[in-house]
């Protein structure tokens, strides 16, 4: 029993990624309810063949100094994951995920206010993260439906686990596309790898996602990869391999959304206007990832962005900035293995995002300026790692400075 607990253990985040899964049958569904009851009593993560069920937790130290007020230093319980999957047929897979977010990598919540869009000021409320069922007819022809990642950013279609740095989502960036809850929309997608090219597209209702959409119109999705060097396997995506592949990828991904709504407002020189279009969300996307021997690898991302009322991210209660545009580089080096048990790696990030609109005179558009350093000690990729992490945000106008710096721990099984 337990030989087999440790196997779902060193099989289960691949399986999670990638959906791969064999036929069940009466015994060992029998098993996988047993071994359930006792995973979930335990908090070990179990895999019996074709049910698997894991965990994921991130929590980490951070000292907050703001330019205006007192530093804050707290330990946090950043996200708690449930992750269970299972089949329903030979070509049906099912997966639900689960997860109690506290306020994401690295944002503190003002005081008496809103930590804002996709930072997860839920308490300890369990959200539903992933709930879809997974139809694979081939490797060119899968339809997901429920609730899951939408054809968008790399960024958001590896989310806080898989993600290469620590800070993520904290630029005003990365996953500004519309969601319902991290990233997710209730819909469905098709996707198909055609070779080292990957499509994707699909349908999301508007009207249940409050965060980042104003529309009850459907949205619209699709995304585009190209894999120069070593493919990558499934829909969902990393944010690095750490030195197990050549990488060379980039992809291009857009959503667009009807304006049912007319909108009416004063420009900045008191004349009165109104519009009654398409909002869009776009991001064209990069990652580079070379294998330089011994186990290293030197790593380079980059994204840029671009949000035309659809999405983008939260700023001043009673704003309308109606654009946000920008983009980021990442560049990393994993330093060769040696007798210990991980392997070290430093990291630097820095991304301009840029906050505009021609609606009301009181708010100036703005500038946001994130600068992050990590040192990164792996023990086992995404499944153990501690990062060490420096970030400096500076704003041209609207928002404070702040600064921070922690570490953070990160375990899934």
């Amino acid at each position: 029993m337990r030989y087999a607990l440790r196997k779902g253990l060193a099989v289960f985040t691949k399986r999670v990624h990638e959906g791969s899964f064999t036929k069940p049958s009466r015994r060992t569904l029998t098993f996988a309810l047993l071994a359930l009851s006792l995973g979930w009593a335990s908090g070990v993560s179990v895999y019996a063949q074709d049910v698997s069920v894991g965990a994921g937790m991130q929590t980490s130290f951070i000292h907050h100094r703001p330019a205006e007020g007192d530093a804050v230093s707290n330990f946090r319980l950043n996200s708690l994951r449930f992750y269970l999957n299972g089949q329903a047929s030979e070509n049906i897979n099912f997966m639900v995920n689960t997860d109690i977010n506290y306020g994401g990598s690295l944002f503190v919540c003002p005081e008496g206010g809103s930590c804002g869009a996709g930072f997860g000021n839920q308490g300890n409320e369990v959200q539903i993260l992933d709930a879809v069922a997974q139809i694979a007819l081939s490797d060119q022809f899968n339809f997901w439906v429920g609730r899951h990642l939408p054809p968008s950013d790399r960024a958001n279609l590896h989310g806080p686990f898989y993600s290469h740095h620590w800070g993520v989502f904290s630029d005003s960036l990365q996953d500004g596309y519309p969601f319902i809850f991290q990233g997710r929309q209730n819909g469905a997608t098709y996707w198909g790898q055609f070779g080292k090219v990957k499509v994707s597209a699909g349908m999301y209702d508007g009207s249940s996602t409050e965060i980042g959409n104003s529309s009850p119109s459907l949205l619209t999705a699709g995304r585009v990869q190209v894999d120069f060097w070593d493919p990558e396997a499934g829909y969902y995506l990393n944010g690095t391999y750490y030195g197990q592949r050549n990488l060379l990828a980039i992809g291009l991904a857009a959503q667009t959304q009807a304006a049912d709504v007319k909108q009416v407002w004063f420009g900045k020189d008191g004349t009165v206007a109104e519009a009654q279009t398409a909002n869009t969300a776009s991001s064209f996307d990069f990652l580079l990832e070379r294998m330089t021997g011994n186990g290293s690898a030197v790593s380079l991302e980059a994204e840029v962005v671009r949000y035309d009322g659809l999405g983008g991210y939260p700023t001043v209660p009673g704003s309308s900035y109606q654009t946000l545009s920008g983009g980021f580089l990442l560049a990393a080096y994993l330093f060769p293995e040696t007798s210990g048990p991980g392997q070290f790696e430093i990291l630097v990030k820095y991304g301009v995002a840029t906050f505009s609109q021609d609606r009301n005179a009181v708010y100036p558009d703005f500038d946001q300026k994130t600068s992050e350093v990590n040192f990164n000690y792996i023990l086992n990729e995404f499944n153990a790692r501690v990062m060490i992490f420096f970030k400096n945000t500076d704003y041209t106008a609207v928002r404070m400075d702040d600064k921070q710096a922690g570490v953070g721990l990160q375990i899934q099984m």
